[in-house]
């Protein structure tokens, strides 16, 4: 099967990714730019996997402001200067720093959830789970508490944007399109309302 240059083209503006992977992703998806698209996000999430232990020595901070009235900085951590002074890298800070100025997130990762955060809202849906089946009981309540806790975490959250990524989604998608560990290390969100 031959790739055409418009469906590379038009797969590489959808992700961001290489030529290569692009093209690979078309070739595996025979042409079906939908499923290439699909084999690239598999793909990313398994580069970022693979990076997951690399040092992170340089970054960027994002900043963004709403009618002077909501501002947030977010620092996205790289390995190197090299991808920190990246235009496409800094754009993405500012992305992620929009985002948090709109979602205001509490925590980066579900890992800083506070315990007597995390026993409170038990303590509330263990109400709402009485009287379901016992079998059913851990799992609704588990599920209620990721839905929950999925709307305070950032890494957790939709991105504004693109309700169908997640913030976890797009950094995976950066680790893969600048070839290095790509995470957020920390942000702050002020309003003057």
């Amino acid at each position: 099967m031959e790739i055409t240059t418009d469906a590379i083209k038009e797969l590489r503006d959808m992700t961001g990714v290489s030529v290569m992977q692009c093209k690979k992703a078309l070739l595996e998806a025979d042409g079906d730019i939908r499923k290439a698209e699909v084999i690239l996000k598999k793909h990313s999430a398994a580069s970022a996997l693979k990076k997951a232990d690399r040092n992170l020595a340089a970054g960027t901070i994002g900043n963004y402001t709403h009618d002077g009235s909501i501002g947030a900085l977010v620092l996205l951590s790289c390995e190197t200067d090299f991808v920190a002074k990246n235009p496409e890298f800094a754009a993405l800070a500012r992305e992620l720093a929009m985002h948090v100025a709109a979602m205001n997130p509490r925590y980066t990762t579900a890992d800083e959830i506070p315990e007597e955060a995390r026993r409170a809202a038990t303590a509330v849906f263990e109400k709402e789970v009485t009287g379901k089946p016992a079998a059913m009981q851990e799992k609704i309540l588990e599920g209620k508490l990721a839905a929950h806790f999925r709307d305070q975490v950032l890494l957790e959250q939709p991105f504004v944007k693109d309700e169908g990524k997640t913030i976890r989604d797009l950094l995976n998608e950066a680790s893969q399109k600048f070839g290095e560990r790509v995470e957020v290390g920390g942000f702050a969100r002020l309003s003057a309302r």
